[in-house]
């Protein structure tokens, strides 16, 4: 996203990945949302982008190839066809998911729609560890959305690999 305000910031980039119940993956999606360049410029300030010009740059050069939001929300929910059932609701899962859930709310309705109520927020699951077991998983931060969703699975296998030892 442009910044963590789901009413003035906007989704920049855009990732899925399909998994089975052993969080192996079945099917990646993943896409470039065309953003104004004067929100981009407004909006990417502050000090997490200071502290992470390359990956704003990045976002930044890519944005000249990306796509209108509702070209993107179709082939998300072509996506969800694809690999699940017409009436299921999806699970939206991976880390600090609450503030993603809202950018999805306040720009594609009908993405928000086939998502299911309950989340897997795999936050949740670094706090309980963290204070219960001091167990601490060093997830790479790439900042960037496919990778960002491969280290969340890669964490959540960690912590249910500790429930099943």
């Amino acid at each position: 996203m442009t910044g963590l305000d789901p009413k003035e910031d906007r989704i920049l980039e855009v990732a899925v990945i399909a998994t089975d119940w052993e969080f192996n993956e079945i099917a990646t999606y993943s896409a470039v949302k065309k953003v104004g360049p004067s929100l981009m410029k407004q909006r990417m300030v502050g000090e997490f982008w200071e502290k992470f010009p390359h990956v704003r740059d990045a976002l930044v050069a890519q944005n000249l190839d990306g796509k209108h939001g509702r070209s993107v929300e179709n082939e998300l929910l072509e996506f969800i066809d694809k690999h699940f059932a017409k009436d299921e609701r999806v699970l939206l899962a991976g880390n600090s998911i609450h503030q993603d859930r809202k950018f999805i709310e306040n720009e594609w309705p009908r993405l928000d729609a086939r998502l299911h109520y309950r989340m897997l927020d795999v936050s949740a699951w670094k706090v309980v560890f963290a204070g219960k077991y001091k167990a601490k998983y060093a997830k790479p931060e790439a900042h960037r959305a496919l990778e960002d969703i491969r280290g969340s699975i890669e964490e959540l296998k960690y912590y249910l690999s500790k429930v099943n030892a």
